[in-house]
């Protein structure tokens, strides 16, 4: 008996410990924000709260994203039930454009030594290439910068954070680093490393709940395979690099048909182009340049023009490319060393590849039936309309002619009619 309440005693004890230990959910975003990573922190929140976890930190590194994707972040961060802390992390990590929104709109909003954040201004496609006040492209840029001030400053209000430096980092593009940060209660710690950081959190009050997290059990929750597929393809390189395969796949199907392959990954290729298109800030200025000069390529195989169209079809091609994404957003920048080798091969799929293949469907049939007609040979019987005989490649054949020519008489073939040849006198 006394052995029992021994064992139960112990058991209890160890129950108790298992309970003690409390659970931090952890996740890792490196790298451009984007709908994947918004569906990524949507259903880490969702885990958190499913294993009771006492917060969800997430370490973030990012230079910015897309608009959407970050409004779809921070309502995730208002809604939940359980605090969120963004770490910006490791040291020399950045929490710039879309990340200084993030953080801001954290629970709790940590940073690293040696860390920096804002530079949120948006940055937008399209501009004013001659100058001059209040065009439409000012317009848009005002309004877009307008409703992206008012927006962090609900934000920080939200989370009592500073409201004036916020503004700034919209308005003036305004960065500082983790120390002035701290000091401007742009965030609300600066923690060397994790373990630090859950000690820094443990016993702070956030909407009612006490944090429990020192010596709390660090559960780290992975992307799915489809985020990171899709965090890696959300990408202007790889848009680019799917609508160059599409081009090819395509119009290499059309003048080849029965291929079948280049087709169906030209097909593939073109709806992941469209999905990227809808996602990324595509310009169509670039896109209609890009169309045009595919059309200019096309044009010179039909009518040689020695090289003005295609050359004018490689300038077109490569303006295009570069207009294609904005180039004064480092995050959606098309480097040059994908444009410019891209640029050459269309040109040359295009001249040597396509042109070849279609000034072969023009040539003269070289095989077949269709081959005798202009050869000449002598009849072996009297033809007229109602018919006659000639041998001609090793074989015999009918033949017809609308007037009567003589046995052993020179003919020429004049058309293949099934089985039977009109044949003419020569130079008849």
């Amino acid at each position: 008996m006394k052995t029992t309440l021994i064992c139960l005693a112990l058991w209890l004890v160890c129950a108790a410990t298992v309970v003690a230990v409390e659970k931090v959910s952890l996740i890792k975003i490196d790298g451009a924000i984007g709908p994947a990573t918004a569906s990524y922190i949507s259903r880490s929140i969702d885990e958190a709260r499913t294993q009771n976890a006492q917060c969800l930190v997430i370490q973030l590194n990012t230079p910015g994203g897309l608009l959407d994707s970050t409004q779809s972040i921070v309502q995730s961060f208002l809604g939940s039930t359980v605090p969120v802390v963004v770490y910006v992390a490791p040291t020399g990590a950045t929490a710039t454009s879309a990340g200084c929104f993030i953080t801001i709109a954290a629970s709790v909003a940590a940073m690293a030594p040696a860390t920096t954040i804002g530079a949120a201004h948006p940055v937008t496609l399209g501009g004013n290439p001659t100058g001059g006040e209040q065009k439409p492209d000012d317009t848009m840029k005002q309004k877009l910068e307008n409703f992206s001030v008012s927006y962090i400053e609900a934000i920080a209000a939200r989370r009592h954070r500073n409201i004036d430096w916020a503004k700034s980092a919209v308005r003036e593009s305004a960065s500082i680093s983790a120390d002035k940060a701290l000091e401007l209660k742009v965030v609300d710690l600066i923690a060397v490393d994790l373990t630090e950081l859950l000690k820094q959190l443990n016993g702070r009050v956030i909407d009612g709940k006490t944090l429990k997290t020192a010596g709390a059990e660090i559960s780290e929750i992975k992307m799915s395979p489809s985020e990171r597929v899709f965090q890696r393809l959300w990408r202007p390189e790889v848009m680019f690099v799917l609508m160059l395969i599409a081009i090819y796949g395509i119009i290499g199907e059309l003048t080849t048909p029965g291929a079948i392959l280049p087709g169906v990954v030209g097909v593939i290729a073109l709806i992941l182009a469209l999905y990227l298109a809808a996602i990324l800030p595509v310009n169509v200025t670039g896109l209609a340049l890009i169309a045009l000069a595919l059309m200019l390529f096309i044009f010179d195989v039909y009518a040689p023009t020695h090289g003005v169209l295609t050359m004018g079809g490689v300038i077109s091609f490569l303006i295009g490319s570069l207009m294609l994404f904005n180039r004064a957003d480092p995050l959606f920048r098309l480097s040059l060393s994908y444009i410019i080798p891209a640029t050459l091969v269309t040109a040359a799929f295009f001249v040597f590849v396509i042109g070849k293949g279609l000034r072969a469907q023009l040539l003269p049939v070289k095989a077949g039936a269709e081959t005798m007609i202009g050869k000449t040979v002598a009849t072996l019987t009297p033809i007229d309309s109602r018919g006659g005989r000639i041998f001609i490649e090793g074989e015999y054949w009918n033949a017809v002619s609308d007037r009567p020519i003589e046995k052993g008489e020179v003919v020429e073939i004049a058309a293949v009619q099934g089985l039977t040849l009109k044949v003419k006198t020569k130079g008849q």
